[in-house]
């Protein structure tokens, strides 16, 4: 798991819910944490499913966080960090971008976890971005609930057409192409 991380470089851990990005991103802070790295772990003020300063993931790893409510904040948070790792990047301002791509460029390394695709298979444009930009990328995929191949998006499960709608599988499943699709034109029926 652990890479030769050069002074300077973005990694990006995407994939659907269920994946366990949060997972890989805490799993990195872990080794980084014995390699005694300066690290700071960031979470956007708008993820507040596990408490307001803590990052968790499903299986229950859980490590304390700073909470940042814009990329302002990402960076003032950053300046004294060797490594800064930022949980749910999705839900930042597109100013987050030149915010990651800054602190990179000052010799930072800049490790994040996002969601690449909403419920609707569009693409974050916040991740998108850093996905062309980084030097390393994680794609994972979770289990379809229907037909239990590889899940690479997010479905949801109620009505609402909010893009960001904080929730967990009671309203979001992760599904494999072919099923998002099928799912998603039974509901237009």
């Amino acid at each position: 798991m652990y890479r030769q991380y050069s002074k300077g470089m973005i990694e990006v851990i995407a994939g659907p819910m269920f994946s366990g990005k949060s997972e890989e991103l805490l799993k990195r802070f872990r080794i980084l944490g014995h390699a005694k790295e300066k690290i700071v772990l960031i979470k956007p003020s708008y993820d507040t499913r596990y408490g307001v300063d803590m990052i968790k993931s499903r299986s229950g790893v859980q490590f304390n966080s700073y909470v940042a409510k814009d990329s302002d904040r990402v960076k003032e948070l950053a300046s004294d960090y060797n490594f800064v790792i930022i949980d749910e990047v999705q839900f930042f301002d597109l100013k987050i971008v030149d915010v990651i791509e800054e602190l990179a460029s000052s010799g930072k390394r800049v490790i994040v976890s996002g969601l690449d695709t909403d419920f609707r298979r569009k693409p974050f444009p916040v991740v998108a971005q850093l996905l062309a930009m980084a030097e390393h990328v994680t794609k994972l995929s979770a289990v379809c609930v229907i037909c239990h191949n590889a899940a690479t998006t997010t479905y949801r499960t109620s009505d609402s057409t909010e893009t960001n709608l904080l929730g967990d599988d009671d309203i979001y499943q992760a599904r494999c192409r072919t099923c998002h699709i099928e799912g998603t034109n039974k509901r237009k029926k």
